[in-house]
């Protein structure tokens, strides 16, 4: 690590896709569970995909509250959630859960025509000690390459028209994009760079989490560098999700 990297702000941030709170094939409801794991990684902005708004089916003991309060409880004071998926007992979406000021938020539909509702949700967030925002955009992009192609245009008008020139960003969540075409869309257009690649040359493989063969999740970052990437360990997150989580300490 350079010595102007080891001068400026830091921050870790984590991302995972937590399956609405559920084990793989949903066969146990596992948030209190899920809850200490993500807060042993002490991050201090986490991105969060399918966490549940509300679901009549699921409230009981200490979480009768949304997924996303649940889980930010004492540590992190400040939380966004987008909702994405409507149906009759509840919703989901993605949630960002932040140990600094969330000042700004706004959840972004890039659904495509069908029954795939997915969303970009974009926090503006103030680090004390830092003279400018940090822009987090939290994604979860669909199944269809075809889908994820017209969502990552309209990542790219996102950035374009509400991130400053010069703000730190960082993109992070579910990208279902096992062909990885993202990487040269998202640096070309928008100049973000993925940090796996640029510190192993190569995305991290999340999925499935207990044999993980796909590069699903990714983080990018733009205006920002980055130490120490890394796949949390199989233990005991490969039984807490069927997404493998990643973490990284970003430097502003």
């Amino acid at each position: 690590m350079s010595e102007t990297q080891a001068s400026a702000p830091a921050l870790t941030v984590m991302t995972v896709n937590i399956h609405k709170g559920f084990t793989t094939f949903n066969r146990k409801f596992i948030l209190p569970e899920l809850r200490d794991a993500v807060r042993k990684v002490g991050a201090d902005i986490v991105f969060l995909q399918e966490v549940m708004g509300t679901n009549g089916e699921h409230k009981a003991g200490s979480w009768d509250s949304p997924h996303y309060e649940f889980l930010a409880d004492e540590i992190w004071p400040q939380y966004a959630y987008g909702r994405n998926m409507v149906y009759p007992r509840g919703h989901h979406g993605n949630a960002v859960m932040s140990k600094f000021p969330i000042v700004q938020y706004q959840n972004h539909d890039v659904s495509v025509a069908g029954p795939e509702k997915r969303g970009l949700l974009h926090c503006v967030i103030r680090m004390p000690g830092h003279t400018t925002d940090i822009h987090a955009i939290c994604a979860h992009l669909g199944l269809a390459e075809s889908h994820r192609q017209q969502q990552l245009s309209l990542l790219c008008d996102i950035v374009r028209s509400e991130v400053p020139d010069g703000a730190p960003l960082i993109v992070a969540g579910d990208f279902n994009d096992w062909r990885r075409k993202a990487h040269d869309i998202l640096e070309r257009e928008v100049g973000l760079h993925e940090v796996f690649v640029s510190a192993y040359g190569e995305a991290a493989k999340t999925f499935p989490a207990r044999f993980p063969i796909l590069s699903l999740d990714r983080i990018y970052v733009r205006d920002a560098s980055v130490h120490l990437p890394v796949v949390l360990p199989r233990r005991p997150w490969s039984h807490l999700s069927d997404h493998a989580p990643l973490a990284a300490e970003i430097h502003l």
